[in-house]
Formats: C-alpha cells, structure tokens, sequence
C-alpha cells in the first residue's frame, strides 16, 4: 500500500473517529499521534490492501469491522462500527450480528440494548443470526429474561439459537430449565450439533442427573457425534461428576483423538474420585503420548501426591515447574505449598512461602496458616495471621474459616465478630465453618442462628448442621433438616447421607428412618462410598441389626478403620464376642493400623463373652505391640471384665495398681457386679467411692441399696435410701421404648395411662398362664422391695419392657421382629420371660438396655446367659 492510500486510510477513520454517535462517548480509543496503537490493525491494513476493488464501499467496512472482531480487538470494532453508523453507509444483518456478540464479549449490556434498537428499527431483528447474538449477548450481561424473550419472538431458530439458549441456562445454573428446552428442541425436530451435546451434557453433569446423561450419551451415539473430542470431553466430566468413574474411563479408552482438556480431564476425573495411584499412572501416561503439559494439571497431580503424602514425587514437580518458569503461577504455587503441608514438610513450606514475599496473596497467606494448623502449629499460625494482617493483606472467608480450626488458640467468638465487621459472617464458608465450631462447643443455638444468616446454603452447609444435630444426639432436628435440604431443591452429597445416617444411630431415633435415607443413599449411587457405607455400618450394629451390618461390611470395596472398629463394637455389644474377635484378627492379617478404639472394642468383646485371658493378652498386645498408651476407658474395659467373670478381688488389686485414681466409671462396673454376685465387702466400698466422687448420681445409692436388699439387710438398704432423700437425689426411672409404624411408645413399671393398656395387661394375662405351662416361676428375688412375694409377683408382672413386648405383640402381625429399647439393665426374670416369649410365639426380639444388646429366638438368647 503506497503513502497516499494510507493517507486516505487514515483520513476515513479520523472522519469515523471525529462524527461518532452519542452512545460512544463510554468508551475510549488509545491512540499515539495519528497511529493507532494496536498491533492488530496492520492486519486490517494489509486485508484492506488486497481487495480487489480499493474504495470505501460498505463491504470493505463489514470486512474490516469482521477482522477486528476477528482479532479480539473489540473496542476497535465498536468504535468502527459506530462510525459507520454515523456516516450513514449501510449494513446488513451479519454485521449487527457481530457487533451484538461484540457487546456480549465487553458485557456492555446499554450498548447492546440500543444496537438491539437499531436492529428492530431497521428490519434485521428477525434475522436469525442476529436474534443467536442478541441470545447470546443478554445471557452474559446477566438478563436471562431479555435473552428468553428475544428466543421465544424468533421466527426462524435454528440449532446455533438453541444452542445458545441452553448455554445462557447452563451458565446461570438453572440446570433443570436447560434439560427441559433440550427435550423441546428435539419435539420441534431440531437436529442437535456437538456443541449442543457438550453444553447439556455440562448442565447434566452440574446438577447430578446422571441417568438424563446416559440418555444423552446414546444420542450422541446415534447422531454419529462419538468422534468428537470435545463431545467426549464433556461427558467424561459428567460421569466424572457424577461417581461413575468407569464410565468416564471407557470414554477416554473409545476417543479417537484426544486433546489436553481430555487428559486433563480424565485425571481430574480420577482425582475427584479417589483413585489416586491410577490417577499418577495415567499422568504418567499422558507424558508419554506428548502431551503439553499445563499449570492446571501439574495442579491437579499436587493434589494427588497431597492426598497420599508423597513428597518425593512433589520435590521432582517443584523441580520440573521452576525449570520450565511455571513457578510464578499463583495456583501452582498454592498447591505446592498445601502438598508439602501435607506431607508434614514445613520446612520446605515456609521456605517456599519465603520467596513469595511481596507478591503473597491472601490465598498463599490462607494456605500456610491452615498448614501450620494441620501440622500442629497452632501458635505459629496465629502468630503468622497477625503477621499477614500487620504487612496490611486483607484476610479474606477462607482465611476465617481456616482460623476457626485453630480453636481454642482463638476464640471462636472473636473470629465471629470479625467475619460480621468484615462482612463474611453470610459467605457460604464462613458460616459453615461457625456453624461447625459452635457445635463442637454444644452451642446449637448459636450455630442455627448462622446457618439461618448464610445466604448461599451450599450442601456442605447443610452437610455441617445435619453433622452437628448428629453429634448432639438430636435426630428430630436432623430429620427436619434433611426434610428442608431436599424442598430447597439441594442434593444431598455422601458427606450428607453420612451425617443424618450418624444421627439415625441414636437409640432415640425411628428405625424406620435409617432405612429410608439408606435407601436414599442408594438411589443416589452413594451407597457404596467410604464414608456412607462406614455410617451404614454404625448404625445397623446401634441400632440392633447386626447382620444388616454385616452386609453392607462385606459389601464394601474399602474399608476404613470406622468400618473395622463398628463391626467390631457391633459384635461386642450383641453379644457375638467371637466374632468380633474373628474380625479383629482379620484386620492384624491384613496388617492394617489400629487405634485404641479398636482395643476398647476388642476387650468389650472378650467381657460380654466371658474371655478374661484373652482380654488379657489383648491389653497387653495394645501396650506392648501397639505402643498404644492405655485410656481411662480401657482400665475401665478391665475391671468390667474382671467384674463380670466374678474376679472381683483380682479386678480391686487391678484398680489399685493404676497410675492414676479410679474415675466413677470404674466403680460403677465393680458396684454393678457386686450386687450380681453379692459380695457385700467389695460393693460397700466401691459405693462409697463412687458417692464421694458423683454425690448427684443416682446409679451409686440405687445399687448399693439393691445390694443390701439382695442380701436381705433391709436396715441399711433404708439408710441408704434415706441418704439419697437427704441428699436430694432423684432415681431415674425405668422406661421401656417400642417403635411400631414409625411410632415410639414409651411405658413405665405398672403404666395404665397407654390407650391400649386393657388389651396389653390382658395379653399379659394371657402370657402369663402359657408362660407357666412353659415351666415359668417368677423369680421373686428382682423385685428389691420388702413386701410379699405375692405383690413381688404383680411388680414383676409390670415391668416396662414387659408392657412394651406385651403392646408390640398385639399391634404388629404375626413374625415380626420386634425392638425394643430400655434405658436401665434388663431384669433378670423378664430376660427368662422374652426366652419363652420368643419360643411361645414364635417372634425374634431385640432388646437394648443399658448395656448392651440381647437378641432372643426360639427360646435362647445371644448373650449367653453371661450379662
């Protein structure tokens, strides 16, 4: 191009420049003398030099005002456009088209609004790809109903028009309203393109709708779009997303071609899952076929090598990313730092964190304070959060919800003050996190009062207070959580079913409910996951259905030491102690690390089983090979199982030779057998110590007083009694809990308030005749009152869990299992009546009292007779 064309070049865009429309003045043209500064515009310059035909007709204006756009260069591109506009030289729908995207491109929505005008004012706004634009334009600058609205007023709409629309819905979330114009697209018989697959295959993948994907999956199949790689790339994302890590797998093995966003993806994939090692070797893998490797992936892997604490192979990744000047990335950055937090390399930690100053941002700053706290450097951390806001960094709600693991370092108080001043006290993680602390703390009113503040309730959200209900004990509110989780359209996650499936462990919660959020958890593919598989554990062994937890044990593909430890306990307290011990020592074959939970389990098993020299040889397996230091609980496990096995002399000397003073457990267990085996000697001190150390606890006066009644020494029975009056001291009383159609009914000794109460003392009635054709004899000597043993024999016949079996017998068909739950010891004559009860109507029942389970079937029960 000669000097005189690009004189009369430049001439023309001064005169655009000069006569701009009024609705230009918002944007601004960088420019040096009478260049303009982008590079790019050479490019137009040498575009504008090969025309065939070198005048200033309007084509060669829609060619150059395309080539901006084409170059990104976008404000170039408004302010040519304008121009043209102003001068009055025509032009057709193609460039209304590309300057509308251009607009959506900048988000400059009053723009876009008044080319949108200009488009209706001169004909073009039925053109089809000015409509996709306008849709596309008013979806990025947040006015869904504009992008809607422009969508249901097009004539003609072709696949690029719904296309666009499903992404405006996808990007905003609104998940379910995307899959919905997907399946009218295909009524009106529109033919989708790969884009279109790619983008309702990321709504699917985003709101958990795994099975409408798979239906999907088969019509990207028959539509022939299988090749495709970002098609692919989509729904490994989705199965990805979704747990079905397999599925995703066998569409990565089918791609043909493969790009970084699918190797990438795949691992990710892979990540998210927890298939950490196949994660590495498919890295390993992606290596090798030559693959550019990004910032995003070598992010990724960090992850991994966090997760399973391998620090050798997080050095060689440092190593690799300096030398290919990739260390400056900020997330890459983060991710070393956090990989050698985890794998307890501080040192390597704060030298890295070192050489950042200066250019630390508060999410490096976050990171080192959340590693210093996970390592156990709570005052270091706190130290360095001082530091961070003294060098004048902002914390940010990441940095709050860090700190508040820090507890009681820092007061959770004080953290709460600064998220409200701050204004983070409504952030999703933030809250969570408070919620959290104050639950730990036992302070359920306050955590409500910040989940009810938090204004985006995630399901981590929900997941804390379910977890926190759970840990209270409360199951109502947990149910009624979970209840409000679901009608907020949120999908609970496996941590979720984890949480309420934890509190549905509570004796006090419905039976019934475990099983549906069970079932739940199934529907939603979580089933089989670590941490729901491990509540599912728990809470069929509390919950008096061992062998349901026995399934889902052997079901499991992976097990934690949650999973090993319930089973364990489960036995134990239902009386199976072989078994518990057979589970045990499968886990020393499989060498798998114990912790003194496990050995609470262990000896549990051995004293309800009677095996005092295996509890024994297992105590001293825990110190000696385990270098497990012994708990309050476990020399409590010891003397129980002394106590029970009638070794009350060996279990005084075991008390006495602790390193520290018996605590009120321990002389509750030995009181407790005292009064089983009559030694007065033993029981009188053992009461005596348990009084001066819980004045207030009814347990210590009750079996003292039963003591001496057992033995007939009726003087000091009353004298004990009497002291419990002086000292204002209240005796639980004995309750019996049956749960029938999702009902709990509750009955005391001698209740007549229940509205069945003529029908259940009649069915007693009736019980006790068959019971003595049976060869029943009450056993007068339970009933721990002075008074005639004709009365003993009423008293006996009223008993709680009497009236309770008695209830559940006449209000739930024949064979059914019946559960029932008291909160004291199970009396010695009704234990020999549910044998014979079981046996005479031909029912299995589970009775949990306040130790432990007993399951009576045709006549026998699991404890052996050894209680």
């Amino acid at each position: 191009m000669n000097l005189k064309k690009i004189k009369s070049f430049r001439k023309l865009q001064t005169c655009y420049y000069n006569q701009l429309h009024p609705f230009s003045s918002t944007i601004e043209l960088q420019s040096h003398g009478d260049l303009i500064q982008p590079v790019v515009i050479q490019d137009a310059h040498h575009l504008f030099d090969k025309m065939p035909q070198r005048d200033f007709s309007s084509s060669n204006h829609n060619h150059l005002l395309f080539e901006y756009a084409r170059t990104n260069n976008n404000l170039q591109a408004l302010k040519h456009f304008l121009g043209i506009r102003r001068l009055g030289l025509p032009v057709n729908g193609a460039s209304f088209s590309c300057v509308i995207k251009i607009c959506g491109s900048l988000c400059d929505q009053t723009i876009g609004k008044q080319v949108h005008c200009d488009c209706i004012k001169h004909g073009f706004v039925e053109d089809v790809s000015v409509g996709t634009s306008l849709i596309d334009m008013y979806t990025k600058t947040e006015a869904l109903w504009m992008a809607e609205k422009v969508f249901d007023e097009m004539p003609d709409r072709n696949v690029v028009s719904w296309t666009s629309m499903l992404t405006g819905y996808s990007s905003r979330g609104l998940y379910d309203q995307a899959v919905e114009l997907f399946l009218q697209m295909q009524i009106e018989g529109i033919k989708p393109n790969p884009f279109t697959f790619a983008t309702v295959l990321g709504a699917l993948a985003d709101s958990g709708s795994v099975i409408k994907g798979m239906q999907v999956h088969t019509m990207v199949v028959k539509f022939g779009f299988e090749p495709t790689t970002y098609v692919c790339n989509s729904l490994i994302s989705m199965y990805s997303k979704s747990g079905m890590i397999r599925c995703a797998k066998a569409v990565f093995d089918g791609m043909e071609v493969r790009d970084a966003v699918s190797w990438n993806g795949m691992v990710a994939g892979l990540v998210t899952n927890r298939h950490d090692l196949v994660a590495l070797d498919l890295f390993y893998k992606m290596r090798l076929s030559g693959v550019k490797l990004t910032q995003a992936i070598f992010v990724t892997i960090l992850k991994v090598c966090a997760s399973i604490r391998e620090l050798v192979f997080t050095k060689q990744i440092h190593s690799f990313v300096s030398k290919n000047g990739m260390e400056s990335d900020p997330n890459l950055r983060t991710a070393l730092m956090v990989s050698y937090t985890k794998c307890a390399e501080m040192d390597d930690t704060l030298k890295l964190f070192g050489t950042m100053k200066g250019v630390n941002s508060v999410v490096t700053w976050t990171a080192m304070i959340g590693g210093l706290i996970q390592n156990g450097d709570i005052e270091k951390a706190v130290d360095l959060y001082r530091q961070m806001c003294k060098e004048g960094v902002k914390p940010n709600e990441f940095t709050y919800s860090t700190l508040l693991a820090a507890h009681p370092a820092i007061s959770v108080f004080q953290i709460h003050a600064q998220s409200i001043k701050s204004n983070y006290e409504s952030s999703t993680s933030v809250g969570t996190a408070l919620l959290d602390a104050y639950m730990k703390l036992g302070n359920n009113k306050d955590a409500v009062k910040v989940f009810e503040q938090v204004e985006q309730k995630d399901v981590v959200t929900w997941s804390a207070i379910l977890a926190g209900y759970a840990q209270l004990g409360d199951v109502d509110g947990a149910v009624r959580v979970f209840r409000e989780l679901a009608k907020d359209g949120v999908r609970p996650n496996e941590y979720t079913f984890s949480s309420v499936l934890n509190a549905c462990a509570s004796p006090m919660a419905a039976i019934e409910h475990g099983k549906q959020f069970h079932a739940g958890a199934v529907k939603e593919n979580y089933g089989n996951t670590l941490c729901v598989s491990s509540a599912l554990v728990t809470m069929y062994a509390k919950r008096g259905n061992i062998e349901s937890a026995n399934k889902v044990f052997e079901r499991q593909t992976e097990r934690d030491l949650v999973s090993w430890n319930s089973m364990i306990s489960g036995y134990a307290q239902h009386g199976y102690g072989e078994k518990a011990l057979e589970v045990f020592e499968k886990m020393r074959r499989e060498k798998l690390k114990m912790d003194d939970i496990t050995f609470i389990g262990v000896i549990t098993a051995c004293t309800h089983a009677g095996l005092v020299n295996e509890g024994e040889r297992y105590f001293d397996m825990m110190v000696k090979e385990h270098k497990i230091d012994p708990t309050p609980e476990h020399y409590s496990c010891m003397v129980d199982l002394y106590s029970r096995a009638g070794l009350l002399e060996k279990a005084l000397v075991f008390i006495n030779d602790m390193s520290f003073p018996a605590g009120p457990t321990i002389w509750r267990s030995l009181l407790a057998a005292c009064r089983v085996h009559k030694n007065l000697e033993i029981g009188k001190l053992a009461g005596d110590k348990l009084m001066s150390l819980k004045p207030q606890d009814s347990a210590a006066y009750v079996l003292l007083s039963n003591l001496y009644a057992t033995a007939g020494n009726w003087h000091e029975r009353s004298k004990v009694r009497k002291l419990m009056d002086e000292r204002n001291v209240k005796k639980e009383a004995g309750c019996s809990w049956i749960e029938i159609k999702n009902k709990r009914y509750s009955f005391v000794a001698g209740d007549t308030s229940h509205s069945s109460s003529e029908l259940i003392y009649l069915k007693l009635k009736e019980l006790g005749s068959r019971l003595r054709d049976a060869g029943y004899l009450p056993d007068v000597n339970y009933v721990l009152h002075d008074v005639e043993d004709e009365h003993k024999e009423d008293i006996l016949f009223g008993h709680s869990e009497r009236l309770a079996v008695a209830f559940g017998l006449i209000a739930t068909p024949p064979g059914t299992l019946l559960q029932i739950v008291k909160n004291l010891r199970v009396c010695g004559d009704c234990h020999t009546v549910f044998k014979l009860i079981s046996r005479i109507e031909e029912r299995e029942i589970v009775v949990r009292d306040s130790n432990r389970f007993h399951h009576f079937k045709d006549g026998v029960c699991s404890c052996g007779e050894y209680w």
